[in-house]
């Protein structure tokens, strides 16, 4: 993931105004390797946020994904979780403790002749299984 040395210009470039709002969920997402969902941001925002809502995140998370600067992860169908990091990567979810890991993806020995004719705009691969904490 590149390094943002200014998120209120980085949202700028990107064609979002930075709110304070915008700028504090952003910066979380950026720092967090846990893919979020709704709730956890703003569980960890609203001491520091007292004004923040539960549609704020929402709509705001909404902008950041359109604008392509934060992936959408549905590993579960109940269950949307968030992630700044939108290189190219997969993701392992533990089914005991629901951590998200992510994990490099090299790609380029898969070959899928079925998809020439298609253009392609996400690609997402998910494990789930047990995680190394969990199995100890």
């Amino acid at each position: 993931m590149n390094k943002i040395a200014n998120v209120n210009e980085f949202l700028k470039s990107n064609n979002i105004k930075p709110s304070y709002q915008r700028i504090k969920i952003y910066e979380y997402l950026y720092n967090t390797k846990e893919h979020p969902t709704v709730d956890i941001i703003y569980r960890a925002l609203i001491d520091e946020i007292p004004t923040l809502s539960k549609t704020t995140v929402y709509n705001t998370l909404n902008l950041f994904v359109d604008s392509k600067i934060v992936s959408l992860i549905t590993i579960e169908d109940n269950e949307t979780r968030y992630d700044a990091d939108t290189s190219l990567h997969g993701h392992f979810k533990c089914e005991r403790c629901g951590k998200v890991t992510d994990f490099k993806l090299d790609l380029s020995d898969i070959v899928i002749n079925e998809m020439d004719e298609f253009q392609i705009n996400q690609r997402h691969i998910y494990f789930k299984g047990i995680c190394n904490k969990c199995l100890n």
